[in-house]
């Protein structure tokens, strides 16, 4: 190993200076891992070192594994190995873990008309227990979201079915809610979609009523259906080939009497007017009449 000895610093104070026992001279870029080895920082070397390596900073790998990314993943991103990244994703799965095991305990929310289980750890168990299968056979994760809520998963395989089951995890409500068909079915509460039928439209409502109403309605039989209820007549016996069918006496049919003819409309009479007499002068008595009296005589 070469031992050096500081000779100084650069003019932009980016190097030292350094000459080994010989007399050559070398020179050390000054970085923050320098600078944290001075300082006895040696807890950061690490950390510093993981830096270098890596594209993403060691909170970016922690939020990243805290939203649900695997470590795989995270390296991959990180253009490192996992073992590089597992020094800060290792805590962080340790929580999503322990997360997953508190939500277990916490009470779900669940449907009218279920049974008294409280905590969702209960109804998963008792469910499976009625399917004569254990618990273990759900693997538990959880992972935090955005809105600070977490979302719980359950993986399951079993012979009446397998799937992801997904819950949503409130930690300070302490309570889950079912988010999936796989999560209704992994704590009994199935609704069989299947078997409902869709719904109709206004159209479709109107004719089926319609079609009941005739269906209660009595209306008419016709001749086939008059044919079906009534008794088939017997056929008459033929006469006999020796004997000849008697006459049948003719009958005169009734005469009809004639309708009288209805009489004609007479012509109204024609309606008279009155006639209005004409004013004419007053006479002037004679001189005979005012002398000896008495009127005019005809």
């Amino acid at each position: 190993m070469v031992h050096l000895t500081l000779a100084g610093v650069s003019e932009d104070g980016k190097r030292l200076l350094m000459v080994d026992d010989t007399g050559v001279e070398h020179d050390l870029d000054v970085d923050a891992r320098l600078r944290a080895a001075l300082r006895g920082e040696t807890s950061r070397l690490g950390q510093l070192e993981m830096t270098m390596d890596s594209v993403l900073r060691p909170r970016d790998i922690q939020a990243r594994i805290r939203s649900g990314e695997s470590p795989e993943a995270v390296a991959e991103a990180a253009q490192t190995s996992v073992d590089k990244i597992m020094p800060y994703a290792g805590p962080v799965l340790a929580e999503r873990e322990h997360v997953a095991q508190r939500a277990q305990r916490s009470s779900v929310r669940r449907t009218a008309g279920a049974d008294g289980v409280r905590t969702l750890g209960e109804a998963v168990e008792a469910h499976l227990r009625a399917e004569q299968v254990g618990p273990d056979v759900v693997a538990w994760d959880a992972w935090r979201r955005e809105d600070g809520r977490w979302t719980l998963t359950a993986e399951f395989e079993t012979r009446p079915r397998s799937g992801l089951a997904h819950f949503t995890y409130d930690m300070p409500g302490n309570y889950v809610q079912l988010d999936d068909e796989d999560a209704r079915w992994l704590v009994g509460e199935v609704i069989a979609t299947a078997t409902l039928a869709a719904p109709l439209d206004d159209l479709q409502q109107a004719r089926a009523r319609r079609r009941v109403s005739l269906d209660d309605e009595e209306l008419p039989l016709g001749e086939d259906a008059i044919g079906m209820v009534s008794p088939e007549p017997q056929p008459e016996p033929e006469p006999a080939m020796d004997t000849e069918p008697e006459p049948e006496p003719a009958v005169e049919p009734e005469p009809v009497a004639e309708a009288d003819p209805e009489p004609e409309p007479q012509p109204e009479p024609p309606v008279r007017r009155p006639v209005r007499k004409s004013r004419g002068r007053a006479s002037v008595p004679s001189w005979d009449e005012i002398m000896f009296g008495g009127g005019k005589q005809e």
